[in-house]
């Protein structure tokens, strides 16, 4: 009887509706993402782009699982064929270039923020739980870019980290604000 009754839970109504729902959110973030990486200021070796803003978000709103979901759906897409990278780029050439950690770092990055999110709440927590994933994006990206391109690790993180400094430092301030605005009004999206 347990595990009749166990089956019956799992082909609910209720279980189908949060699924889809939660299914709809993970495509929603990665889309999101896709289009940051459209809006970019190009710069050499790596573009200004709004990616890291919805990664952010992503982890935020959706957790640690399904930020994690969106992120690797959105590298995916990009992997096989979609133009979702910057400059509507895509290709495992792409994914595998000088971007490539930071690509690489997204999942990371908003299952970190997903899970740090969930320890605490409140507009400070939400910007360090923020930094934290960002630290991973610019960990694993400037490495690989040192790696692949740049083999000199202090002009590495000049080109993929402190150059980014403002930029990020912007896109973190307004991500936290709107988590924590929504976080204040609006009950969690899916996350289960």
């Amino acid at each position: 009887m347990e595990i009749l009754r166990n089956v019956s839970v799992l082909e609910s109504p209720q279980t189908r509706a949060s699924a889809l729902a939660q299914a709809g959110w993970i495509s929603f973030f990665a889309a999101l993402t896709a289009l940051g990486a459209q809006i970019e200021i190009p710069h050499q070796p790596i573009p200004f782009t709004l990616q890291t803003f919805f990664v952010l978000l992503s982890g935020a709103f959706l957790g640690a699982r399904n930020g994690f979901m969106a992120q690797l759906l959105y590298i995916t897409a990009g992997a096989i064929g979609l133009p979702v990278f910057s400059g509507a780029s895509f290709g495992l050439v792409r994914l595998f270039g000088m971007t490539g950690g930071y690509l690489m770092g997204f999942p990371i990055a908003a299952a970190l923020i997903g899970y740090l999110v969930t320890v605490r709440h409140g507009y400070i927590w939400t910007l360090i739980a923020m930094v934290f994933g960002l630290a991973v994006v610019f960990t694993l990206g400037t490495l690989y870019l040192n790696f692949t391109a740049i083999h000199n690790l202090g002009q590495a993180i000049v080109s993929g980290f402190l150059i980014f400094s403002w930029w990020d430092v912007l896109k973190l301030t307004a991500a936290a604000a709107i988590y924590n605005e929504f976080s204040k009004r609006y009950r969690k999206l899916p996350a289960v």
